[in-house]
């Protein structure tokens, strides 16, 4: 197994070249059921789902001269990944995915700042951006998305619940020579800035949609989930999309196949629209829980 991985590592790197420090090194459920590992800027994060960390596993990463974290994804866990031994450097540091840096922290939760599944559709934005495009980056966590689309030129709008997001998102833009102040931020729901966009006949070139699979109102106690609600958030971001426009829609949700979930994406989008799906990064296979469809009116 140990030579498996070390195999693992030196194939993908030298694929991904030296503008990628931060990719899956080992798939789930490829060498041990329920076990994926990420190398993150010269750190593991261990990913267990269901699953104990396997003896072989854990003799390869104490081997390695890196710090090591482990994840425990088991429903409703939610705290911060827990090193496997006092780690040698700080919880936060920066990573390089295609030459763009973002800021990572293993100390903030269950999430640690970048969905590293995501890095594909990212570089196909930052292709597909130039001056005078406006992008919306809906649910944007720590504003990735919107980092690409401004460095590729475009002008954007970060829209997230959590105000510690937007302010990751700016931090992000900051170490990659992006001045905040020339783009957009919006605290709230979704849904909500939606309808507001749609009434104000504001429109985006592009919109960027990756939502939770499952989420409850504080307020209404209603519950959103992908499968059934999935298409009516598309439909609603047709609205406010430029003739022309692309929408990005993606969903991480394991209920889904890529068919249904295209199907949902369809039935929002309507007659008019072009459809293409995106898969996985490489690192990933043979995963497919994360699916993406880009949408063009």
């Amino acid at each position: 197994m140990r030579v498996e991985l070390d195999r693992m590592r030196e194939g993908k790197e030298q694929k991904l070249g030296s503008e990628t420090n931060a990719y899956r090194l080992l798939a789930e459920d490829v060498l041990w059921s329920g076990v994926a590992i990420d190398s993150l800027a010269g750190r593991y994060l261990v990913s267990l789902r269901n699953a104990e960390l396997p003896r072989e596993a854990e003799e390869w990463l104490c081997a390695q001269e890196a710090d090591i974290f482990i994840k425990h994804l088991e429903k409703g866990e939610k705290h911060s990944p827990q090193p496997l031994r006092k780690p040698r450097h700080p919880l936060q540091f920066s990573i390089c995915e295609n030459g763009v840096r973002f800021m990572m922290d293993m100390g903030s939760g269950y999430s640690q700042g970048l969905f590293i599944d995501q890095r594909n559709n990212r570089l196909d934005l930052r292709r597909n951006c130039q001056e005078g495009m406006t992008v919306l980056n809906l649910f944007a966590y720590t504003g990735a998305f919107s980092v690409c689309a401004a460095l590729g030129g475009a002008t954007t709008t970060t829209l997230d619940l959590a105000a510690n997001c937007l302010n990751r998102c700016k931090e992000n833009m900051r170490i990659n020579g992006i001045n905040p102040s020339a783009h957009y931020f919006c605290r709230g729901d979704a849904l909500h800035w939606l309808r507001r966009f749609a009434q104000q006949g504001r429109l985006f070139d592009c919109i960027v949609m990756d939502p939770p699979t499952f989420s409850r109102d504080s307020r209404t106690g209603g519950i959103w989930r992908a499968e059934k609600d999935y298409s009516d958030l598309v439909a609603l971001a047709t609205q406010c999309l430029s003739t022309g426009g692309s929408m990005l829609c993606t969903t991480n949700s394991r209920r889904l196949t890529p068919e249904t979930f295209r199907t949902i994406v369809a039935t929002g989008a309507g007659p008019a629209a072009t459809l293409s799906s995106v898969p996985m990064p490489f690192d990933f296979f043979p995963e497919t829980y994360l699916k993406s469809v880009k949408v063009t009116m």
